[in-house]
């Protein structure tokens, strides 16, 4: 018999090993099933199938929430560490995300949210590129004073 509930099983064994909130978005996403719900064996074994279930879906509704609320300067350095953990540009990894985007959502989509988080994956996939171009290279020259 175990003491905890699925949910609170979730947050503080399998979330609480994901780092970031990005992270923990793109791994909730990648335990969605292609026909509806979600599918995580170390869960569905303890706590049954359809609590595994329900806490998955709550917990990928909470961070989406939580992601939602946080502000871009905060995004943009989680997804610099995000993107570090996984040996990838941020770049590449917010791409990755926007290819994923309707698995970000959890089911069914709310039309706002999604909205939203496009808008914050456009955002973050834009300030990215525009903070590359912005970066002097290590050869460039710095003006001699007067000029």
């Amino acid at each position: 018999m175990t003491l905890k509930s699925a949910l609170q099983d979730l947050r503080e064994t399998t979330l609480a090993a994901v780092s970031g909130l990005l992270a923990k978005l793109a791994y909730l996403a990648s335990l969605r099933r292609r026909e509806g719900g979600y599918l995580h064996w170390g869960m569905s074994l303890v706590h049954g199938e359809e609590a595994s279930d329900r806490a998955l879906k709550a917990a990928h509704t909470e961070v989406l929430s939580t992601v939602l609320r946080t502000p871009i300067p905060d995004l943009m350095e989680d997804l610099r560490e995000a993107s570090q953990f996984s040996e990838e540009t941020a770049g590449a990894y917010v791409e990755g995300m926007r290819e994923q985007f309707s698995e970000l959502l959890p089911s069914p989509p709310d039309e706002a949210s999604a909205r939203h988080l496009n808008s914050i994956l456009v955002a973050l996939s834009s300030l990215e590129k525009n903070q590359k171009r912005a970066t002097p290279s290590a050869s460039s020259q710095p003006l001699p004073p007067g000029r």
